[in-house]
């Protein structure tokens, strides 16, 4: 009977030794940003803005409206001139944001892909995201921190630019690939497995498969910010990112007073 229990637990720690040996051959990596630097300001072009001083007019659509707070937002869509019947394009450009009898408009605030707000009253924060890079694949947000001074108007408190909240993403995000298994971690933190589909694209990239920062939004539908991103895989043939198989992230974000973020802990978003 002893030499059995002997035997027994011999062969136990045997498997835990084969067990170890095999998770330390499994590679741990950091994945690597789109981004190569901070994303520059939105600016309207000048011929935009010679044609907004001149408009009469100003064609607008909402974007918010919070009836109880006295706040608006909308975006100008086309201009109009007095005794003119021809109509300019912002492309895109122009946000209005009023609270009760006060309007300020922020001329190089992009309009296009339906920007968000929520407006915190305990806060007395307005959140507004508004579109750094689109395109096929592409959703990158700026978060903007909007407060109203002593006479109502609005103000921007803090802009968020997305390379930075890809950098610290990128120093808390870790990956191992085992065979078609993809599992991500927030540090030592698992928070997902997928099983990669993707069948005709030649593979996992070799060198840096796992990529941040084409799809890096925010979720304001809260009175605090959600930060939202998203992994996108690269292959060895196809120059774009893929994202069939991958999962939302989500964190609460925060800002402190002097313009400082903070990404809490990461989990999976679940609709």
């Amino acid at each position: 009977m002893k030499s059995f229990i002997s035997m027994a637990i011999a062969a136990i720690a045997v498997l835990l030794v084969m067990e170890g040996c095999k998770n330390s051959n499994v590679n741990i990596r950091q994945m690597v940003g789109t981004m190569d630097e901070p994303v520059p300001s939105d600016v309207m072009p000048d011929s935009i803005q010679k044609a907004l001083n001149k408009a009469s007019r100003f064609h607008n659509h909402s974007l918010m409206s919070d009836e109880a707070n006295e706040i608006s937002i909308e975006s100008i869509d086309v201009l109009t001139q007095e005794n003119s019947s021809e109509e300019f394009s912002t492309q895109g450009y122009g946000i209005v944001i009023t609270k009760g009898a006060q309007s300020v408009t922020f001329i190089n605030m992009r309009n296009t892909r339906q920007p968000m707000a929520k407006y915190n009253a305990q806060t007395g924060d307005l959140w507004l995201t508004t579109s750094a890079m689109e395109g096929t694949g592409v959703h990158v947000d700026w978060l903007h921190q909007i407060r109203f001074g002593e006479n109502e108007l609005a103000y921007v408190k803090t802009e968020v630019n997305p390379y930075g909240v890809q950098q610290e993403l990128l120093n808390r995000m870790r990956y191992t690939i085992e065979g078609e298994t993809i599992t991500l971690y927030d540090g030592d933190k698992q928070l997902a497995t997928v099983t990669n589909t993707v069948t005709d694209m030649g593979g996992f990239d070799n060198e840096q498969p796992l990529w941040i920062g084409e799809q890096l939004y925010y979720d304001v539908s809260c009175d605090e910010p959600q930060v939202v991103f998203v992994p996108g895989v690269k292959y060895t043939t196809g120059l774009v990112l893929t994202y069939d198989d991958m999962p939302e992230l989500t964190a609460p974000f925060t800002i402190d007073e002097n313009g400082m973020f903070t990404i809490h802990e990461i989990s999976v978003r679940r609709e």
